[in-house]
């Protein structure tokens, strides 16, 4: 009678994994990452982050890849732009990227990007729009880049399905989210007394833009025609969709969506949670499209 005898080899943990690919000892390796790029994430929270680290070939101590606090508590894997860069750099069927900037008057518009893969005939193309990314902070006042980093970053998404990983931009937008909706009969802005027209003027509602006389609607057409003669790829016709009309007003008053969309969460009349203008309810886009001029008006500070 024989027998045999059978050997497993253990696999090594993701942090022995990712220890070994850096020729660290594995305990150095956690203590550097508690302390520094992974500072205040529990062991749990810590080895989901190597994880998805090991998953894209990142690399935390380069702050390829970070934890940053989530609304609510705990962490989630934020990917700079030099990660996505790597990520699309290192995938095997990746082959090249190009970029289209739409301004209109001497303003950027917006910026599309164009990833080419080498098992697919046609590029993957996503546009950012700089009324919906742009934010008052120092990075965003060089806006080309930042949008170019924002087209960059959702159309790697697109071409190659990244997933699980975040860049630092949305996640200070979920960070920021409010937990409590405030009841629109509290409204700041739409109190019981409606304020007077000439303190508050209000646009009409949606439906009669399209029969407004010309001078209202003037700011919206001179943006369609000024981004049409520069760009075939972007329009704002007539029978365009609530998102599109709004963009072009957002444009016209130079405030942006998310700002918009946070005095809407204020009022009442937006989830708190925010989302980009061609993912929002009609019912918000409406509302942004009826409340605007009162809207710049908190967002410039006019009283």
């Amino acid at each position: 009678m024989s027998s045999q005898l059978t050997t497993t080899t253990a696999k090594p943990s993701a942090l022995a994994t990712m220890a070994g690919k850096f020729n660290v000892d594995p305990a150095k390796l956690l203590s550097t990452l508690k302390n520094t790029v992974f500072k205040g994430a529990s062991d749990d929270e810590l080895m989901s982050l190597v994880i998805v680290a090991n998953e894209y070939g990142l690399n935390p101590l380069t702050k390829e890849i970070y934890a940053f606090p989530a609304k609510g508590g705990g962490i989630v894997p934020v990917v700079s732009i030099d990660g996505w860069l790597r990520m699309m750099n290192d995938h095997p069927q990746f082959d090249g990227i190009e970029f289209e900037f739409c301004e209109s008057d001497g303003k950027l518009i917006s910026c599309t990007a164009m990833i080419y893969r080498k098992d697919r005939k046609h590029a993957t193309s996503v546009t950012e729009y700089l009324s919906e990314c742009r934010r008052n902070t120092d990075p965003w006042k060089m806006e080309h880049r930042m949008l170019r980093h924002k087209a960059t970053i959702q159309c790697a998404r697109v071409a190659f399905g990244f997933s699980g990983i975040t860049d630092e931009d949305e996640a200070e937008r979920i960070g920021m989210a409010r937990d409590v909706t405030p009841n629109a009969a509290q409204s700041k802005l739409f109190r019981e007394a409606a304020p007077k027209p000439e303190e508050c003027p209000q646009p009409p509602p949606y439906k009669s833009l399209a029969t407004s006389p010309a001078t209202d609607s003037a700011p919206v057409e001179v943006v369609r025609q000024q981004v049409n003669a520069e760009s075939e790829s972007f329009s704002l016709a007539g029978d365009a969709s609530l998102s599109e009309t709004l963009r072009g007003r957002l444009a016209a008053a130079t405030v942006t969506w998310p700002d918009v969309y946070g005095v809407l969460a204020d009022q009442g009349l937006a989830d708190p949670e925010y989302v980009v203008i061609t993912e929002a309810p009609s019912d918000v886009i409406t509302a942004a499209l009826t409340h605007l001029d009162a809207i710049v008006q908190i967002l410039k500070g006019v009283k």
